[in-house]
């Protein structure tokens, strides 16, 4: 199969997401539309490098299929990273960007028959806020829909007000944050602190127990969509095979 050809979009528009997050609107002047499915990403190719391979950057696009030649992305600036200290340091609104897609097989099941859980630490948030928002929006049949993001500080959430805020619309969408270096005492508000493998370990043995009565042990089906770093996403799929969930429940987008 032939890659995609290089495309040349526009940054249309720039905002700080937290301290050390930008989210870039990246307009494409030679479409009307820009198609992708929910959880495909984009690669960049940046001045970076001289040798093209070290010059691609690949990030998932964190909105969602709307009909208009406009996607987004949020991107971390990680300390000592070529790709995205460039981002940071030299775009700027109006600027030109070059880049390939849309890519990836990282999509959701046709149909969403089961549970879906989207288990995410820092901006792994990106392909399940574009999922959530797609289904939502096109009243696709779904069973219940658990977010579940991890990361260090409250000043670190990515789109919390908004995901907060569909939650509460939404019955069957949950969105589940939780603070690996917080206190929850030092605020006037309950949160859940620790990581995120607890959360759906106890969601899904609750579930399985509602669904089978005495016969906990049978599993309650589920699809699990898991994006981050390494070290959470090998943890989470031993995790979720020891729940008793086959390997083929288990879809990953592996960042770094």
């Amino acid at each position: 199969m032939s890659l995609l050809p290089w495309q040349t979009g526009k940054v249309i528009r720039i905002a700080n997401e937290t301290s050390n997050t930008r989210r870039y609107w990246i307009e494409v002047p030679d479409v009307q539309a820009f198609d992708f499915e929910p959880g495909q990403f984009v690669t960049l190719d940046l001045p970076i490098h001289e040798k093209p391979a070290r010059r691609q950057r690949s990030y998932s696009i964190a909105s969602w299929p709307d009909g208009t030649n406009v996607f987004e992305l949020v991107i971390v600036l990680l300390e000592g990273g070529a790709g995205t200290t460039w981002l940071f340091n030299e775009i700027k609104e109006g600027d030109a960007l070059t880049f390939r897609g849309p890519l990836g097989k990282f999509t959701l099941p046709q149909p969403i028959d089961r549970d879906l859980f989207f288990i995410c630490t820092g901006t792994g948030i990106a392909p399940f806020r574009s999922m959530a928002h797609h289904i939502l929006n096109h009243n696709i049949s779904h069973q219940n829909i658990y977010l579940i993001f991890g990361c260090r500080k409250l000043t670190d959430s990515l789109y919390g007000t908004e995901l907060q805020e569909l939650s509460e619309k939404v019955t069957s969408f949950q969105y589940i944050p939780t603070f690996s270096r917080e206190v929850p005492e030092n605020y006037n508000h309950l949160i859940r602190t620790g990581y995120v493998h607890s959360i759906y370990e106890d969601i899904c043995r609750a579930n399985s127990t509602q669904a089978n009565g005495a016969d906990a042990a049978l599993v309650k089906p589920a699809y699990f969509y898991l994006c981050g770093w390494k070290n959470m996403i090998d943890e989470a799929k031993q995790r979720i095979q020891a729940l008793g969930y086959d390997r083929k429940a288990i879809h990953q987008e592996l960042y770094g």
